[in-house]
């Protein structure tokens, strides 16, 4: 092998990492277990409600041997992969499938603006649906839904009634409740807990409402 054609297999082992973090899962299907996150670095989009900015930029670039290293000394069974948006970087891809061989329950956070057709199948899928108050909602790739497993999440982040009421017409259309698991929470900040609530009741949605639990445990606080 050439030396070219080592530092190219070099390149692909390596990713941007902002932080490494051991804690409770707090949103979707495992909420409440203790969970190793692996946050990558950098996003294409620029939601408005989003609540890891510090994520966008700077992070420290890792092999992904001593990203596994790293959360192995958890003794988790859960690893959740998470950004910023972790496919912005291809090399996400090797690290989800070295996850997956070494028998973690692996999930990726995902905005659902990128490609998610080549993501392993044994990885659980948490996928983003932009709503219009995120001010990112013309970048929600339809063409994902083709590629989800019923098993997969789909997430849609409330901020307000109209957030509300765009979601559960996109629901309708595209039978998302039938097709998914579907979660839909509250904006961190938008004091929408009791309405969106009341809503779903009304309305006898078959979806999950969640909070951000560990927002409500430990606020803002980075590795949380």
């Amino acid at each position: 092998m050439s030396e070219a054609d080592t530092l190219a297999g070099s390149r692909k082992s390596r990713l941007r990492i902002t932080e490494i973090f051991y804690s409770l899962q707090g949103e979707s299907r495992p909420a409440g277990y203790p969970t190793a996150f692996i946050r990558l670095t950098g996003c294409p989009l620029r939601c408005h409600y989003c609540d890891t900015e510090y994520a966008f930029h700077g992070g420290r670039v890792m092999e992904i041997a001593d990203i596994i290293q790293a959360i192995s000394a958890y003794q988790a069974k859960f690893v959740c992969v998470t950004g910023g948006e972790p496919l912005a970087q291809p090399n996400c891809l090797g690290l989800l499938t070295d996850l997956c061989d070494l028998d973690y329950r692996v999930s990726l956070e995902t905005s659902g603006a990128l490609d998610i057709a080549e993501v392993d199948q044994r990885v659980n899928i948490v996928m983003d649906i932009k709503t219009p108050a995120s001010g990112e909602h013309a970048r929600n790739r339809w063409e994902n839904l083709e590629h989800l497993k019923p098993d997969d999440q789909l997430k849609f982040v409330i901020s307000d009634k109209s957030d509300y009421d765009w979601s559960r017409k996109l629901m309708s259309q595209h039978q998302l409740t039938e097709r998914f698991f579907v979660l839909l929470s509250p904006a961190w900040g938008a004091a929408l807990e009791r309405g969106l609530a009341e809503w779903i009741l009304e309305d006898r949605l078959n979806v999950r409402f969640q909070i951000q639990l560990h927002k409500h445990i430990w606020g803002d606080e980075p590795g949380r």
